[in-house]
């Protein structure tokens, strides 16, 4: 009968380790661990190969302790889940959080904050779960935003309200994206156009809706023909409806978003008109929905992408203390051309 000989585990390479290894005090490798810039690059240099020679990891846990620091942002939306899910913007935006947020020791953490559940959000917050917060698709009326600006660093996807001068935020000029493409249904020969516009509480439909009107006002053309919607389909098919009830001799649309113009595009068909010989279409992000719909939308193109990308990196710069960080990105939008307009 033979007996299994379980072979000991080797030891995890500790701190102490590492110092002996380096020929430093433990407390000197602690500082190097942890960012420290009152070490000697030569010092930083010995005990980095102390610790690839030995594979030492460093214990977050007790780093965080030590430094009060999580090594997690938190994405906070103010939408409810159906939203944060239909909409390929979103998708988008988180792509390029974490694609920036691989490059560094950081995890992120998703709060989806409902109506109802925002005060959970800043209890969480307050609580030192996160260390920073990058927040999209706020409402003017969100007043536990601004709360949580004074609670941590933060960086907002889209231009906060206006009367915020110091926050730091990624955005595109949306009222230039709006004023390209209700100019392109203008030089179609396109007269009296009309818009499904973004919530007005929201500033990216603020903007866009602004953009809209400077664009038909300088033509000298009516601007009466707009429904507010919620960039959602189903809400742009409902404001449609109304649109083309009050306004059936439309001939364009500009939407406020792709996803919307989905919906702008079930009511054109139940209602046999055709696409862009009737009613031209122009939507805005050039999302998955844009070439995915029944027809290919002419949309303005922003890089949602990029702007997550932008937004984590904002953010991870102010939390390594860096004070040059600029307190806006705005990026460039440009309209591509397909099938609806």
């Amino acid at each position: 009968m033979t007996t299994a000989v379980r072979q000991a585990r080797p030891a995890q390479p500790t701190l102490e380790m590492v110092a002996a290894e380096a020929g430093v005090s433990r407390a000197t490798v602690s500082r190097v661990v942890n960012g420290s810039t009152r070490v000697s690059p030569e010092i930083v240099a010995a005990v980095n190969a102390a610790i690839d020679r030995l594979h030492y990891v460093p214990n977050r846990a007790a780093r965080s302790l030590a430094n009060r620091q999580t090594q997690a942002v938190a994405l906070v939306v103010p939408e409810d889940m159906t939203r944060f899910f239909g909409d390929p913007y979103f998708a988008a935006v988180v792509q390029g959080i974490t694609r920036r947020l691989e490059e560094s020791d950081y995890t992120l953490n998703l709060l989806v904050a409902s109506s109802d559940p925002r005060h959970k959000t800043m209890r969480y917050l307050r609580s030192g779960s996160a260390d920073g917060a990058l927040i999209v698709s706020h409402h003017t009326g969100d007043e536990f935003v601004a709360e949580l600006e004074s609670t941590m660093p933060a960086v907002f996807g889209g231009r906060p309200s206006a009367a915020d001068t110091t926050a730091y935020f990624v955005d595109v000029d949306n009222a230039a994206g709006a004023e390209t493409g209700t100019q392109h249904l203008l030089d179609l020969g396109r007269r009296r156009i009309g818009s499904i516009t973004g919530p007005v509480d929201m500033p990216a439909g603020i903007d866009r809706l602004a953009g809209f009107l400077r664009t038909l006002e300088r033509a000298g053309l009516a601007t009466d023909a707009i429904e507010h919607a919620d960039f959602t389909a189903a809400g742009a098919a409902a404001a449609t409806r109304r649109l083309l009830e009050r306004c059936p001799d439309v001939d364009a649309l500009f939407v406020a978003s792709d996803l919307m113009a989905t919906g702008v595009l079930d009511v054109l068909r139940e209602q046999g008109r055709a696409v862009p010989r009737d009613v031209a279409i122009v939507g805005f992000d050039d999302s998955p929905a844009a070439t995915s719909a029944a027809v290919p939308l002419t949309t303005v193109s922003q890089p949602s992408e990029e702007m997550g990308f932008a937004m984590a990196d904002m953010l991870l710069r102010l939390l390594s203390g860096d004070t040059g960080v600029p307190h806006r990105t705005i990026m460039p939008t440009y309209l591509v051309v397909r099938d609806s307009a």
